[in-house]
């Protein structure tokens, strides 16, 4: 069944986004705003699709560290493409750091354009810095949230820092800015692997941490991200292979400096 809800859905999800692409090309001579509308609409048809074919929802905790004013960067575990599809159900208008070879992708990368997005080129380090940096300071007076995926690309949920660490983009981004980081734990990985036909059923689980206060250290800033973003996540994964005995194994625990 899971094979068979798994062909269903990838064919759907395709056919429609392509289809959105070609459909609402006239919108993109409109201001970004129609876009962001056209935008919600896709992901609004997509989560249908998830909860009716693969019957995969989601929850959302720890929505009280969200600050209420002001601006803030969201650091988040990267497991799937299933967490992408929900960034704007999270944040209602973020912009996005991401690699920019996606941008030229056809049709799509128009319209992730027009969003708004932080482009960079990850095959020049001091380049995407500098665009890490400036787009920012832009987004810091658009009083829009970022959100960065701090190693970089999509991991396994078996794939340790060690592996993959934390890059440095999300440390020049809090020390150039007043803004905090709100880190953010998911599972989604369990349920829609990192390139992986097979999406299982279930509900993956969404956890905004508390802030990691402006001001400090950045190797301090690294550490306090990466301890609790890989402890919190591991534990949801843990949760979830419990609720639902079908998926994968998690990965344990991973031993810090300190427990060393």
């Amino acid at each position: 069944m899971t094979l068979l809800r798994s062909l269903i859905f990838n064919f759907t999800f395709y056919s429609i986004t392509a289809l959105a692409c070609i459909i609402f090309i006239p919108t993109l001579l409109f201001p970004r705003s129609t876009i962001l509308w056209v935008t919600k609409l896709w992901l609004s048809i997509v989560y249908f699709l998830e909860k009716n074919i693969l019957k995969l929802t989601f929850e959302v905790r720890g929505q009280e560290h969200i600050p209420a004013q002001g601006n803030y960067i969201v650091a988040a575990k990267h497991q799937s493409a299933y967490e992408t599809l929900k960034l704007h159900y999270l944040l209602n208008d973020p912009t996005i750091v991401l690699k920019k070879e996606l941008l030229s992708i056809p049709l799509f990368g128009f319209f992730l354009n027009k969003l708004g997005v932080i482009a960079i080129d990850r095959s020049n380090k001091e380049e995407a810095i500098k665009s890490i940096v400036n787009g920012a300071k832009i987004m810091e007076t658009q009083k829009r949230p970022i959100l960065i995926f701090p190693q970089g690309t999509r991991v396994d949920t078996n794939t340790t820092t060690k592996e993959k660490p934390y890059k440095g983009g999300i440390v020049k981004m809090y020390s150039h800015t007043d803004m905090p980081i709100i880190p953010l734990a998911l599972n989604s990985g369990m349920f829609w692997g990192r390139n992986s036909f097979i999406k299982n059923s279930g509900k993956v689980i969404f956890e905004f941490l508390p802030p990691i206060e402006t001001g400090l250290p950045d190797k301090k800033v690294i550490k306090a991200l990466q301890d609790r973003l890989e402890d919190k996540s591991i534990a949801l994964m843990v949760e979830a292979k419990q609720n639902y005995p079908y998926l994968k194994t998690p990965p344990t625990p991973q031993l810090t400096t300190d427990d060393a």
